[in-house]
């Protein structure tokens, strides 16, 4: 269920182009409004439905559970800590689910990477990794380079 953006509710705010982990959605240059750039390349994630504050983001539901004529509305409360789903059907039918949020809150997820401590050397000499290469581990001094390695680039090799 690929999603598509309310271009009146939408303000630009760009929380969903910061959070799509396909890349697909943007900010339209003109109109200052986010869009889905390849609506048959998204991952279906909803990441985007979900961090958007507007609500200005829908899924378009498939056609085996919600043919055309439909809509799939979906609302994140964040006070009660749930997300709803709305289809409702051409003929005025509604279903409703209801689910707990399992995310953080939008902005508490940024991992602190330089707090996290670095691999020990008994983790390094671990037998897990015995299928390193030695040439890609940029810890053991300096940048290791393909002339430093003693390899030269091969034609039709790309890197």
């Amino acid at each position: 269920m690929p999603t598509f953006v309310y271009m009146t509710r939408c303000d630009g705010c760009g929380h969903c182009v910061d959070i799509c982990p396909s890349d697909i959605m943007h900010i339209d240059k003109t109109y200052r409004r986010a869009y889905n750039i390849e609506p048959n390349m998204c991952w279906e994630c909803y990441s985007c439905v979900k961090a958007c504050p507007q609500n200005a983001i829908d899924v378009r539901g498939y056609a085996d559970f919600a043919p055309l004529g439909h809509s799939v509305r979906v609302q994140r409360d964040e006070e009660k800590g749930t997300i709803a789903w709305k289809i409702k059907f051409r003929n005025g039918a509604e279903k409703n689910f209801l689910s707990p949020i399992t995310t953080k809150p939008w902005g508490t997820a940024d991992p602190k990477l330089a707090d996290v401590p670095g691999p020990s050397q008994e983790m390094r000499d671990s037998q897990l990794l015995y299928s390193e290469p030695k040439y890609i581990r940029l810890d053991d001094g300096g940048l290791h380079t393909l002339k430093s390695n003693g390899l030269t680039m091969k034609k039709g090799v790309y890197y």
